[in-house]
């Protein structure tokens, strides 16, 4: 069977990217954690490799991201089938996975991939993000809906940023082990995106020495697991966020799993509606810091898993169309050799390299940030790093809205597209096109729909935190062949910047929301194109992917420039009024 990791470069590309080696650095505590005594045994676990250096490190991440091809390849693609058609089943108030899933799961837990990212003291591998980001990818590429309970291993990660010393001790573990899954358990039936409105209620139990939670949750992404993370309401008396607490809740008898939900897609993955009635919890980190602080340490690493996924589906999708049409004849010829055909195909190979290329540089920004907050709880930092923990948790706070919102969008049109090439072959169940289209759907509604993350990203905009960044990218030397594109993308940056000066005049929040979206689709586009530069500097196959991409968005930003300029503020009411009507 086909190895997801040898079969794609794009993924070995990024893995050796030069930022890496800082990355690496900060991981490894500059290598002092060294143990050559380890090289050379027999039947060595993956966590127990601890690299001695840069070059030790890339060749454990790239034996392991091997073992996780083969796996994809061989295991949780040929399964996806069945796991869509069979789904998740409830049974005596107990979730059971679909065979496929349940074989899925074995798999990668037999081969220590549960605990990717963890410390090794807990028993985890202590990878970076960035691997963990290309595992995302290959699982999601194989079965989307097994990426719900892979990447939830990223409950772990909070635990570990915020719990006390005893819970991670006893919890992590759990995780790394495979013994546990996670879950997290946020939105209610009337707190959807408003999280604020939270009312499931935490109280304490004074003889019992925890905390007990009452109220309904819905749409829980593998609500069975086994620990989860409950967003609360700890403060009576309180109706906004600082009244919300996080808590760790270990699954018991006490939550009653009302449904699981009938959905369109993702079909492996079971969303649950559950009942708390007084189940026991912990707390994690401080009370009332459950929103403002917590969950928005989670959300950057949920919407880089939603990214990952949304991109894996775009790799399969883009796949299937291409075999498709270079092995279906009409009119005489095979249909990739029509014009139509091949624009669609290019159009979906040259986005997916322009949205992984910002999936791994958001990802390499998520790195820094968290090792040096990790490092900051054993010694404190350097002037320097200081500065440099600070640099890159501004740009993650950024970039991960940003790259959630396109990648999903993008997933969106390239499975509709991969349909439209298999014609009415697609529309059938015959071909995993379908499953892919279905399965696409939900990533750009959970965890934050794109009108949410525009919201977040838009701050990008207005900050002039993307701006910095493209003149960050275009500052640094690259070939004398490529220029001719940097030139393309500072243009495209006069127009942006132009555009949003021509919102910002008219000084009216509603204006500038309704052209939020245009604004940061058009700093994503001039993002991506320098970072596809870049990528074309260190390798020169990527140079026909970037002039294509910068073409084509420089025609879309122009589009999305010409809308903001032609339209007044007063015009909005032709929308409201439009909506009024049925």
């Amino acid at each position: 069977m086909t190895n997801f990791y040898r079969d794609n470069d794009d993924l070995k590309f990024h893995l050796n990217h030069p930022f890496m080696k800082r990355i690496v650095e900060l991981r490894e505590r500059n290598y002092k954690i060294c143990e050559k005594e380890y090289y050379g045994k027999d039947n060595i676990t993956p966590n127990e490799l601890k690299p001695c250096n840069f070059e030790d490190a890339l060749d454990n991440y790239d034996s392991v991201l091997e073992i996780v091809g083969d796996i994809c390849g061989d295991v949780i693609a040929p399964n996806a089938e069945s796991v869509d058609n069979d789904g998740a089943t409830l049974v005596n108030n107990r979730v059971h996975y679909a065979k496929g899933t349940v074989e899925n799961m074995k798999a990668l837990r037999q081969a220590g991939l549960t605990g990717i990212t963890q410390p090794r003291k807990y028993g985890g591998l202590n990878f970076p993000t960035a691997v963990y980001s290309m595992m995302i990818e290959m699982v999601s590429r194989g079965d989307a809906s097994l990426m719900n309970l892979f990447g939830l291993q990223d409950i772990a990660e909070t635990v570990k940023e915020f719990a006390t010393d005893e819970i991670k001790a006893k919890y992590i573990p759990m995780f790394t082990s495979g013994q546990a899954t996670g879950a997290m358990i946020l939105t209610e039936p009337d707190a959807g995106s408003d999280l604020q409105a939270v009312q499931l209620k935490a109280h304490w139990d004074e003889k019992s020495n925890v905390w007990r939670l009452n109220g309904v949750k819905r749409f829980i992404t593998n609500g069975n697991a086994e620990l989860s993370l409950v967003l609360a309401r700890t403060e009576e008396g309180t109706k906004d966020g600082r009244g919300l607490s996080m808590l760790l809740y270990e699954r018991d008898d006490t939550v009653i799993i009302r449904r699981i939900e009938n959905k369109m897609g993702i079909h492996g993955s079971p969303t649950c509606e559950m009942i708390f009635k007084n189940s026991p919890a912990l707390l994690i980190g401080k009370r009332k810091f459950g929103l403002i602080k917590y969950v928005m340490s989670l959300m950057n690493g949920a919407r880089l898993g939603v990214s990952g996924q949304a991109i894996g589906l775009s790799e399969a999708a883009y796949r299937e169309a291409l075999k498709y049409a270079q092995e279906r004849a009409q009119f005489g010829k095979k249909i990739n050799q029509f014009a139509p055909v091949y624009e669609i195909l290019t159009d979906m190979r040259v986005k997916i390299a322009a949205l992984r290329t910002l999936y791994f540089e958001t990802s390499r920004f998520v790195d820094v940030y968290k090792t040096l907050e990790e490092i900051e709880h054993e010694r404190e930092l350097t002037i320097n790093e200081k500065a440099e923990l600070k640099q890159y948790k501004r740009r993650s706070d950024f970039y991960t809205p940003l790259i959630k919102g396109l990648s999903s969008e993008a997933s969106n049109k390239i499975t509709y597209d991969a349909i439209q090439i298999h014609g009415g072959t697609g529309f059938t169940k015959d071909f995993p096109v379908e499953r892919l289209y279905r399965d696409a759907r939900i990533t750009s509604i959970y965890e934050g729909t794109t009108q949410l993350q525009v919201v977040a990203a838009i701050k990008g905009v207005t900050s002039g935190l993307y701006a910095e960044m493209m003149d960050d990218y275009s500052s640094r030397k690259i070939s004398y062949d490529l220029e001719f594109m940097v030139k393309d993308l500072k243009e495209m940056k006069k127009e942006y910047i132009s555009a949003i000066e021509t919102v910002e005049k008219h000084e009216d929040i509603e204006f500038l929301d309704f052209h939020a979206r245009r604004l940061v689709e058009m700093a994503g586009n001039i993002i991506m194109g320098h970072l596809l530069v870049l990528d074309a500097d260190r390798d020169d196959k990527y140079k026909l992917t970037a002039e294509v991409f910068i073409k084509k968005s420089k025609a879309e930003n122009t589009e999305r420039a010409l809308m903001m300029k032609e339209m007044e503020p007063s015009f909005l009411n032709h929308y409201k009024e439009l909506t009024k009507r049925p």
